[in-house]
C-alpha cells in the first residue's frame, strides 16, 4: 500500500529542491513552523487542505498540479504488480515492467522498473513489510528538469 502523506511529502520536498529554496524559507512564506513543515515532507504528518494550499503557494505552484503528480505517482503505484512483495537479491539490470529485475544496493534489494519511455521506476525493498516506490517523470523537451517523487 502507498502512503498518501509519504507521496505528497516527496513530491513537495522535489519542488522545493528544484527551486533551490530551503525549508526555512517555505516555511515563513507559508506561515507555518520549520519542523512541521519537515515532518509534511518526510511523511510523518498529513496536512490539512489548507496548510497544503498555503505551501503551495508559497512553492508558486498550483494546489491542483501537486495533486494531480500525486494522483499519477499513485495511480502508477497501483497498476504495477507485485510492488510491495519482497524481492530476492540477485544481480540485475533495468528492463520493462514485465520482467522486474532485482540488483543489491547497501544490503536492500532495488527493483527497477520502467514503465515507458517518460516515466522510471524503481522499488527499494526496506524490510519485509516496507517499500520505497521511487518514480522519475521526465519533462517535455522544452524543460529539462524532473519530478522525482518516492512513496512507501
Amino acid at each position: 500500500m502507498v502512503l498518501l502523506r509519504r507521496v505528497i511529502g516527496d513530491a513537495l520536498r522535489a519542488r522545493r529542491q528544484g527551486q533551490h529554496r530551503t525549508l526555512r524559507e517555505v516555511s515563513s512564506a507559508a506561515n507555518v513552523s520549520l519542523g512541521y513543515l519537515s515532518e509534511i515532507e518526510r511523511g510523518q504528518k498529513e496536512p490539512s487542505s489548507e496548510l497544503l494550499a498555503a505551501i503551495c503557494d508559497a512553492l508558486g505552484a498550483r494546489l491542483s498540479e501537486l495533486l494531480r503528480e500525486v494522483s499519477d505517482t499513485v495511480a502508477l503505484a497501483e497498476q504495477m504488480p507485485g510492488v510491495l512483495v519482497p524481492v530476492q537479491d540477485e544481480p540485475a539490470e533495468s528492463t520493462p515492467v514485465a520482467a522486474a529485475p532485482v540488483h543489491k544496493a547497501t544490503g536492500r534489494g532495488v527493483r527497477q522498473v520502467t514503465s515507458d519511455g517518460n516515466v522510471a521506476v524503481s522499488v527499494r525493498q526496506d524490510s519485509p513489510l516496507k517499500a520505497t516506490l521511487r518514480s522519475a517523470r521526465v519533462r517535455p523537451a522544452d524543460r529539462s528538469d524532473r519530478d522525482v517523487v518516492c512513496a512507501a
